[in-house]
């Protein structure tokens, strides 16, 4: 069995606790960490004042690794191993009338990438990886069977890398003479590929691995899946809070708030009004909270992370229409159109 990440008598700190736990004060009732990793926000939610938390990880080594200090809180934590899509499952299940609010952090957990064999970092060799529930397709999968135009748009509609289609055509000859199964392998390739990088930017791969990784997880679909969810799960008055760490998470996460809180708009002055709704959510900012400089200068991680709170209404929930939330569209087996309406890519 491989070695666990030793125990720290130091809880861990997420991204952002303090000002999310500013933003929805005050913290009463049952809460949802949707994401709870090594259970940082579950901690700070129960100390802040929540009666319950229910700790949800598709990972199984979260909750294995949480049971050596579950004990401390007196049966008001509560874990599950499931996915934060199923929020609205979840709070029927264990609630009575709904959650008080829910916490989602989407970056990848400290612990998964600290553990080579699970093959989320490019900074450890180990199996090519990815998948956080341990189970189904894997990043070596894609990599070894995608067809290049599949796996150019896969990197680049995920990852952001411009040069998506030179890194697929230079996976696909590696993998030729050898298949692609280690995590420093698939680096060198990508690195290879690329300028290098200079002080203070991030690794070539980033991307790439990236990409690979929101596809393996179905990341983009999940938090989708995951929103409307949370929509369904909250009380009137209950709170949502998720921190992003990119673009295309944070532009979901800013759309689905500003679709369900009746904050969009009419782009076009000419066009028939929009019919007003009911708005699901109020926010007491538009604008995503950032990391200040105290936080900044004790974790550097937390320089790409933005938090958005909304709290629910009365109103009824109501799906929300995938594409209007930004959600890139997934790669289609067999599709031939990596140009068309893609960009520059080189």
């Amino acid at each position: 069995m491989a070695e666990r990440p030793a125990k720290s008598d130091a809880p861990h700190i997420p991204v952002l606790l303090r000002p999310l736990l500013k933003a929805v004060a005050p913290v009463q009732g049952v809460w949802a960490d949707g994401t709870f990793g090594a259970g940082g926000y579950a901690r700070g939610l129960i100390e802040a004042g929540a009666e319950r938390v229910i700790g949800i990880d598709q990972d199984p080594l979260a909750i294995e690794m949480a049971q050596a200090w579950i004990g401390d809180y007196d049966g008001r934590l509560q874990l599950l191993q499931d996915n934060f899509a199923n929020l609205d499952k979840i709070a029927e299940a264990h609630t009575d009338g709904g959650l008080d609010g829910i916490v989602l952090d989407l970056g990848v957990s400290s612990m998964q990438l600290d553990l080579a064999e699970r093959g989320f970092s490019f900074m450890r060799d180990g199996p090519l990886d990815m998948r956080m529930s341990q189970s189904g397709t894997s990043a070596a999968d894609l990599v070894n069977d995608l067809e290049e135009a599949e796996l150019a748009d896969l990197i680049y509609l995920y990852g952001e890398e411009r040069a998506s289609r030179r890194i697929a055509k230079t996976i696909v000859r590696e993998r030729e003479v050898e298949p692609i199964t280690n995590t420093a392998r698939l680096a060198k390739i990508v690195e290879g590929c690329l300028p290098r990088s200079k002080p203070g930017q991030s690794h070539p791969a980033t991307r790439t691995f990236q990409g690979l990784r929101i596809a393996v997880n179905d990341e983009y679909g999940a938090l989708a899946t995951g929103l409307m969810a949370a929509e369904r799960a909250l009380k009137p008055g209950g709170a949502l809070a998720v921190v992003t760490f990119h673009s295309i998470e944070d532009r979901m996460v800013k759309r689905f708030f500003q679709l369900r809180s009746g904050t969009t708009g009419n782009a076009n002055r000419y066009a028939p009004a929009l019919e007003e709704e009911v708005p699901a959510f109020t926010q007491k900012t538009r604008k995503g909270i950032s990391a200040d400089e105290e936080e900044l200068s004790l974790n550097p991680r937390s320089r790409s992370a933005h938090l958005r709170v909304g709290f629910r209404t009365d109103a009824p929930s109501e799906e929300v229409d995938r594409a209007m939330l930004g959600m890139p569209g997934a790669p289609k087996p067999g599709r031939d159109d990596t140009n068309t309406n893609r960009g520059k890519r080189r």
